[in-house]
């Protein structure tokens, strides 16, 4: 079935696929499977926020060694609080831009929800012209830097820790882009760009090297003035969508921009008509617009409601997972059956200490029952008649709560020491996890495991540095 889908995608005409009876995980399972036979982008559109992260979760889980696959959120902490954003949104936002804008070799595997769609991008000829680059062996002038970052709306801090920051101490830059998820310390000799590499904020402790930089402005309001357009538009017209329910995905646009509009009317009240924003049809989509946009690209529909007439629909014959009441006696009847009718039993589990807990459970009561573990985690199992697979999470035979896991971002909340190192002066009392008390004596280079890293110097009777992770 994979294979046959991965043809279908593969015609030059657009396709309208149906894919019916999808249950649990197998969908992402599909959606990991297709993609790595049909490369390009690979939109897929779940019903809302909640949703796109379980579902992102579990393909996190089952990507080995390709490109990760990526969110596209909105840019809104809240629905509809368009004067309140999320800085990590914001950020994972332009990383899709960026990866798009560059090419990825392999393409992308997007996931979104209709919110997200809702609102328009920077068009890419605007996103090129304000992306600062530059790389290793190349002259830089700090000074000039400081003055492109500070224009990129970029605040200037003694440690960065999120997106929109940047701190200079001497010939060492830190900048935390839009566009990347870690941020790049750029190190000069002179005006020449000497060493780049990206590094983790909590801890200072480089992670990759690089030989080049890509700085991208604050796309949610410094690049406002530019003409914005669709998600769509900025996507080359290979990219195949996938969709749990278009019709949903349209009315959800069309929701959003009505919340847009009212909220333009009353600041248009309230400021005594004054154009102080944008035209709420310059920043966000309509689902009419929507709908006219989607016509050029093929699309896989996947979920229980269907919208385009299906140029070829393919049925898969799937059930949920049973569910056994923490039965484990029923559970063993029910392998020991799987068996007998040819299935091959699969079971996911978050860690290797839960497989040893039900390998454990089945020898006591069954040593006749087989299972193939599988330590990542699934949001839900599923039996598939067409393949003999019966694939079960561990969760949900413990009948645990399960709540995805979503990929770290840095944030003000995950920084704080390094926040407070701005209110330390020399001579201050710290104190250290191991070593105690001790005073506060500034900043200085070390060598950790054979690198260069920026230390705390703290002093007790002798001088002594401890890495900032301490």
């Amino acid at each position: 079935m994979v294979q046959t889908i991965a043809e279908h995608l593969k015609l030059p005409d657009k396709a309208h696929l149906h894919l019916k009876g999808l249950v649990g995980s197998l969908d992402a399972v599909m959606a990991v499977a297709v993609s790595s036979l049909q490369p390009g982008h690979h939109v897929l559109v779940l019903h809302d926020k909640e949703e796109a992260a379980y579902f992102l979760s579990d393909l996190q889980h089952l990507f080995t060694d390709r490109q990760e696959p990526l969110l596209f959120p909105s840019s809104y902490k809240r629905p509809y609080s368009f004067d309140e954003t999320e800085n990590a949104n914001i950020l994972m936002r332009a990383e899709v831009l960026n990866q798009i804008s560059n090419k990825a070799a392999d393409g992308l595997l997007i996931v979104t929800y209709p919110e997200a769609l809702t609102e328009k991008v920077i068009n890419k000829k605007s996103l090129v012209a304000n992306t600062f680059s530059a790389k290793v062996g190349e002259k830089l002038d700090v000074h000039f830097l400081t003055e492109l970052l500070t224009e990129y709306d970029f605040e200037r801090t003694d440690f960065v820790y999120e997106a929109g920051q940047f701190a200079v101490r001497g010939g060492i830059v830190d900048v935390f882009s839009y566009a990347n998820e870690l941020p790049y310390r750029v190190e000069l000799f002179g005006d020449e760009i000497e060493s780049i590499r990206t590094f983790n904020p909590n801890t200072q402790l480089s992670v990759e090297t690089k030989t080049s930089v890509s700085v991208v402005p604050n796309v949610q309001t410094k690049l406002l003035q530019e003409t914005r357009e669709s998600f769509l538009e900025f996507l080359p017209k290979t990219t195949k969508f996938w969709f749990k329910d278009v019709r949903h995905t349209t009315e959800v646009i069309d929701e959003s921009f009505t919340k847009a509009e009212q909220a333009f009317e009353y600041l248009m009240l309230t400021s005594g008509s004054t154009k102080v924003v944008s035209q709420p049809e310059d920043l966000f989509e309509t689902g009419k617009s929507f709908k006219k946009l989607l016509e050029p690209f093929t699309t896989v529909e996947f979920g229980k409601r269907f919208y385009f007439k299906a140029t070829e629909t393919l049925p898969f014959t799937t059930k949920p997972q049973p569910s056994f009441n923490k039965d484990f006696t029923l559970l063993v009847n029910n392998l020991h059956d799987n068996q007998t009718n040819g299935f091959t039993n699969v079971i996911a589990a978050e860690s290797p200490r839960q497989i040893d807990r039900l390998t454990t459970i089945f020898d006591e009561l069954d040593h006749a029952v087989k299972f193939q573990a599988l330590t990542i985690s699934l949001r839900e199992g599923f039996i598939d008649d067409q393949v003999k697979v019966a694939l079960y999470t561990d969760h949900q035979l413990f009948e645990r709560y399960y709540k995805y896991k979503s990929k770290e971002r840095f944030s003000k909340s995950k920084a704080l020491t390094l926040k407070e190192l701005r209110s330390l002066q020399p001579g201050d009392y710290v104190v250290h996890v191991d070593n105690g008390i001790g005073r506060f004596a500034g900043l200085e280079k070390v060598e950790v495991g054979g690198k260069m890293q920026e230390a705390i110097r703290r002093r007790r009777f002798v001088v002594r540095e401890y890495p900032l992770a301490a």
